[in-house]
C-alpha cells in the first residue's frame, strides 16, 4: 500500500444539484491510499492507516482527479490554431486536407504519440475521441492509447458524402471496418470503442443505418457525434433530412442512449433537449472551440434543467488547447457573459466526476472514492512564481481551485496515475 500525504481535493456529487459543502472532500492535510490498482482510503492525515509506504508531497502540491476531455479528434493535433472561418469553412480549409494525411500509418504513429504524450502532460487521464476513417490508422491510435495506459474510447470517424474523395467511403465498408475495431479493441483493459458517423451532414441514410445496426449488435458500445454546434449547420441538416430536427435524425436510426455523447448542443431546440433527456443522451460543451469559431453560447443551466449530463471537451483542435483548466475557464467565461457564472467547484465537476458521469464511467473513475480506480494527479502549487503566490494566499479551497482554473496549464501537472500507475511526470 502508498499512502501520498498532500492537500487534496474531490468532487463526490454533482454540485448543480447538491449543497456545494456537500458535494466535495477537502484536506488541508490529507492521505491517499492507494492498494495497487484501487483507492483503498482517504482522509484527513491523523487518520491514515498503518503501514504502507509514505509519499509525502508537502502542501505544495494537492492531489485530485484525473480530467476528463469528453470530445476532441485526435488527427487534429497537428492543425490546432489555424486561422479563420466559421465551421463549415473551417472543416474543407484545415481538417479534411489534414485528416487525409492518415492514409500513411508512419504519419499516425508520430501524431498517435504526440497527441498521448500531450494529454497526460496535461493531466487528462481518460477522453472520448475520433479518429478519421483510416482503419489502420485508428487501430495505430487505439494500439497507442494502450502502450501509454491511458483509459480512452476511440472511434473511426464513419463518413460517406459531403467530403473531399480520399476521405469518403461506402457505408457498407464503413460497417465492416468500424465493426473489426470494436470486436478488436472494445472492453479491452481501459479501452472502449465509439462508433462514430462524423456528423449528420457528412453521413447518407444508409450509413447512419448502417451505424444503428452496430448500435444494435453491441448495446454498451458508445456513439459519439455532433450536434447543432453552428446555424448554417443546423440549416444544412434540416435540407438534407427535412422530415426530422436534427437530433430526430440520430433517433431515428437507433443512435441515442445514455452511451451517446453529442459534441457542441449550442442551437438544440426545446423539443431536441426533451427526447435527449428522455434518451438518456449526453452532451459534451466545448467552449473553446465554440468561441474559436463563432458558434455560439452554450446555455449550460437550461440544458441541465432538462436533465441532460454534461461533460467538457477541449474539441482539439478546433479547440486551441489540450488543457482542461482552459475548458473549465473558457465555460466560465461563456456562462458569465450570459449572467449566470459557475462556482469553482461546478467547474471542477465537469472536468472530473461530471466527464465520468458523461462517459458512464463513475462507478469506475471519476473522483477520489474507496473501490475506484487510482486515476488521479499531483498538482503543484509551485509551478510559477503567480501561481506559487496566488496558491499561498489563497483563503480557502474554493480560492484555491478558482487560481489554478484560470492561471493553471500542463506546468501544473507534476505527476498524473491511471490505475495506480504513474504515466507522466513533469521533467525537471
Amino acid at each position: 500500500m502508498k499512502l501520498f500525504r498532500a492537500r487534496i481535493f474531490t468532487p463526490v456529487a454533482d454540485p448543480f444539484r447538491t449543497d456545494a459543502a456537500n458535494s466535495y472532500l477537502a484536506y488541508d492535510d490529507g492521505f491517499l491510499a492507494i492498494d495497487r490498482s484501487r483507492i483503498v482510503g482517504i482522509g484527513p492525515w491523523e487518520q491514515h492507516p498503518a503501514g504502507g509506504t509514505v509519499i509525502d508531497l508537502g502542501r505544495e502540491a494537492l492531489i485530485t482527479p484525473g480530467f476528463f476531455d469528453t470530445h476532441l479528434h485526435a488527427p487534429q493535433l497537428e492543425m490546432i490554431g489555424s486561422y479563420g472561418g466559421h465551421l463549415l469553412e473551417w472543416l474543407n480549409r484545415y481538417t479534411f486536407p489534414t485528416e487525409a494525411k492518415f492514409s500513411d500509418p508512419k504519419h499516425a504513429e508520430t501524431i498517435a504519440r504526440a497527441f498521448f504524450d500531450e494529454l497526460l502532460r496535461n493531466g487528462t487521464l481518460c477522453a472520448l475521441i475520433f479518429s478519421t476513417v483510416h482503419f489502420e490508422a485508428t487501430d495505430i491510435f487505439f494500439a497507442e492509447a494502450e502502450r501509454h495506459g491511458f483509459r480512452g474510447i476511440i472511434g473511426k470517424t464513419m463518413m460517406d458524402r459531403n467530403a473531399p474523395d480520399p476521405l469518403l467511403e461506402n457505408a457498407k465498408t464503413s460497417y465492416e471496418q468500424s465493426r473489426e475495431l470494436l470486436m478488436k479493441w472494445h472492453n479491452r483493459g481501459l479501452l472502449r470503442y465509439a462508433i462514430a458517423p462524423r456528423f449528420a451532414p457528412t453521413s447518407t441514410p444508409e450509413l447512419l443505418e448502417r451505424a444503428g445496426d452496430l448500435k444494435r449488435e453491441f448495446r454498451d458500445a458508445y456513439v459519439h457525434t455532433h450536434i447543432s454546434e453552428n446555424t448554417t449547420e443546423v440549416e444544412w441538416v434540416h435540407e438534407l433530412f427535412p422530415e426530422a430536427e436534427y437530433a430526430d435524425v440520430y433517433d431515428n436510426y437507433g443512435l441515442l442512449d445514455e452511451h451517446t455523447v453529442l459534441a457542441h448542443g449550442v442551437h438544440l431546440t426545446e423539443e431536441e433537449l426533451d427526447l435527449l433527456s428522455r434518451r438518456g443522451a449526453r452532451i459534451s460543451h466545448c467552449p473553446n472551440s465554440n468561441l474559436f469559431l463563432g458558434s455560439g453560447l452554450f446555455r449550460l443551466h437550461h440544458v441541465l434543467d432538462y436533465g441532460v449530463i454534461v461533460g467538457l471537451g477541449t474539441d482539439i483542435g478546433a479547440g486551441t488547447t489540450p488543457s482542461m483548466f482552459a475548458a473549465m475557464a473558457d465555460a466560465y467565461k461563456v456562462q458569465q457573459v450570459q449572467g449566470v457564472p459557475l462556482s469553482p467547484f461546478e467547474l471542477w465537476y465537469l472536468a472530473t466526476l461530471g466527464g465520468a458521469r458523461t462517459l458512464s464511467l463513475d462507478d469506475e473513475t471519476g473522483s477520489l472514492e474507496s473501490g475506484k480506480s487510482a486515476d488521479f494527479l499531483i498538482l503543484d502549487l509551485q509551478a510559477t512564481p503567480l501561481i506559487a503566490m496566488r496558491s499561498e494566499r489563497a483563503a480557502n479551497i474554493e480560492d484555491l481551485l478558482a487560481g489554478l482554473i484560470f492561471m493553471g496549464d500542463d506546468r501544473v501537472v507534476q505527476s498524473a496515475y491511471i490505475a495506480g500507475r504513474e504515466v507522466s511526470r513533469k521533467a525537471g
